[in-house]
């Protein structure tokens, strides 16, 4: 495990995991796992934040609340790890005269409610730009490694968070906004456009890795975990996973080795120039 409380900064984190949907009504996990099946076969995760829009959370209740009392040792690590991306963020955006301003995150459990809609444990851990909040159900990771045969770790798990984050730090630089103008230019551009979004979040948690691998917080060799875990989820892997076959005319996120290539180029450069996907 790496060594986190090397680490003295804390993000802002809200902890949900009391809280689940009550018994009954609709069934947010058989429409989620319709939803994020149409993803891994080549949908946009747009759409498929779109379309959950329209799945209504149920009364939420609270449950086993002593398990989840108090701050635990989860809570520290995301607040930690949130902490760090945002001390780089501050960082470079201070380089372009403009102020940073850190995404919360919410860690949840089966669903809870967004500004873009219904985040759900199916999903995964995804950033929602209306709210500038990063959702995550940290069960998620178990899938990773169940399902699609990641290695995992704390490591692992950092890199999601980061490029997570990643995505908020494009949103606030207007990327999302360019790429989004760009999209209506020409629609048939979508899916090398979101690719590209994608890969540069792989970069940008290189860059985060890179920001703090001097402060003994990684044990050698240690950093793989997160290159493996941008492995796992690349497009050809998981498509060949969900349906026994790889398309990449319906790639959203780049391959595997893609993903590992731009993590690498943040992390063994440290240079924001590094990242430049477009």
């Amino acid at each position: 495990m790496a060594n986190w409380g090397k680490l003295g900064s804390r993000g802002n984190v809200e902890d949900r995991r009391s809280f689940a949907p009550a018994a009954g009504g609709i069934s947010l996990t058989g429409v989620a796992l319709v939803l994020l099946f149409n993803y891994f076969s080549g949908g946009d995760l747009g759409d498929v934040l779109t379309q959950l829009q329209n799945v209504p959370v149920e009364q939420q209740k609270n449950v086993n609340t002593q398990e989840f009392a108090g701050e635990d040792d989860y809570e520290v690590f995301a607040s930690t790890v949130l902490g760090s991306n945002n001390d780089m963020w501050t960082a470079l955006f201070s380089t372009r005269g403009v102020e940073y301003v850190p995404p919360k995150l919410v860690l949840f459990r089966t669903a809870t409610e967004s500004s873009c809609g219904t985040a759900t444990s199916e999903i995964g851990p995804h950033y929602c730009p209306t709210d500038s909040t990063i959702y995550l159900d940290e069960t998620f990771f178990d899938e990773l490694t169940s399902r699609f045969g990641a290695q995992g770790g704390d490591v692992a798990e950092a890199y999601v968070i980061a490029h997570e984050v990643a995505h908020h730090a494009q949103n606030a630089l207007q990327i999302m906004d360019e790429v989004r103008a760009q999209e209506q230019a020409n629609p048939d551009a979508a899916n090398e456009l979101s690719i590209k979004v994608e890969l540069q979040a792989d970069c940008f948690a290189g860059l985060w890795a890179n920001s703090i691998k001097d402060a003994g917080v990684f044990t050698p060799g240690e950093i793989h975990e997160a290159m493996d875990a941008a492995e796992a989820v690349g497009d050809d892997r998981i498509q060949k996973q969900a349906t026994g076959y790889i398309n990449p005319e319906s790639w959203t996120h780049g391959s595997s080795e893609q993903r590992v290539t731009w993590f690498n180029k943040g992390y063994d450069t440290g240079k924001l120039s590094a990242c430049d996907t477009f």
